[in-house]
């Protein structure tokens, strides 16, 4: 089966999803990881400050998007030499936002900082209970369509299952770009793997209930570096309609950041 080569393709005002962006709940909506990358590329983009590093993306989730065109318009917030404040919007041509992304960008800096910044706690233990060449392929056996966001990237398990209730740890290795013709970056790639980590962690029977995120907010430490990049994550469901997932990203260095995200639960 040829798989598209790209989540979308540029058009003359913004970009058309492929099938690569369709998400688990319905195959006319896209799943939000894509959408996600995409913000946050046109975020970096804006920025007044040039090799400058992502530290906070905080998604608001205003509706589901669809397969088809998207538009995205930015704004810097706070603008600064050394810390920015960046505003992404997205929408699906109609100018009613359905994604929105607050993101805080800060100035690189190596020299004058103590050498265990640079990177992990020394000692810390990876996140990851195996390494890649450990961990298990699979495939989620919930999409509804064959070709679908799950085939966007490789999927290997060092715990945990797409497939079985539970919290998991997962490597994933992009298998598209972001953007017909980009290369896709290691933080584009995390973002459109960071919002599964409430699917890798479900606790309830994708058949009989729905868990749609209404946010997601990622908070990073360093930059993720690499081909591979993983999160360990867990849900974890209230008595009223509502969970929450938590997850630990990681590279093959180590930690990076955290993420979360709320989740609407009903029947479905």
């Amino acid at each position: 089966m040829e798989l598209p080569s790209a989540l979308y393709v540029p058009t003359a005002d913004g970009f058309t999803a492929t099938a690569l962006t369709i998400g688990p709940w319905d195959p006319g909506l896209q799943h939000a990881g894509p959408p996600a990358a995409l913000l946050a590329r046109a975020a970096e983009r804006a920025s007044g400050i040039a090799g400058g590093q992502t530290v906070r993306l905080t998604y608001d989730i205003f509706g589901p998007v669809p397969v088809g065109p998207v538009r995205i318009t930015t704004s810097v917030v706070r603008p600064g030499r050394r810390v920015e404040l960046v505003e992404a919007v997205l929408d699906a041509g109609d100018g009613r936002p359905l994604m929105r992304l607050s993101a805080w960008r800060m100035r690189t800096r190596t020299e004058g900082l103590p050498a265990a910044v640079a990177g992990s706690a020394p000692g810390a233990p990876h996140p990851a209970p195996a390494g890649v060449d450990g961990s298990r392929g699979e495939e989620a056996a919930f999409f509804r369509s064959d070709v679908a966001y799950h085939k966007a990237l490789e999927w290997r398990f060092a715990s945990g299952s797409f497939n079985s209730p539970g919290p998991a740890a997962a490597w994933t290795r992009p298998e598209c770009t972001l953007v017909e013709g980009e290369p896709i970056s290691p933080l584009e790639h995390l973002l459109v793997m960071t919002d599964a980590a409430s699917g890798i962690s479900a606790v309830l029977d994708w058949s009989t209930a729905t868990f749609a995120n209404v946010d997601l907010s990622v908070g990073l430490h360093r930059p993720p570096r690499g081909e591979w990049l993983g999160m360990a994550a867990t849900t974890v469901l209230g008595d009223s309609g509502a969970a929450q997932c938590t997850a630990v990203l990681f590279d093959a260095e180590g930690a990076i950041g955290r993420s979360t995200q709320s989740l609407f639960v009903e029947p479905r």
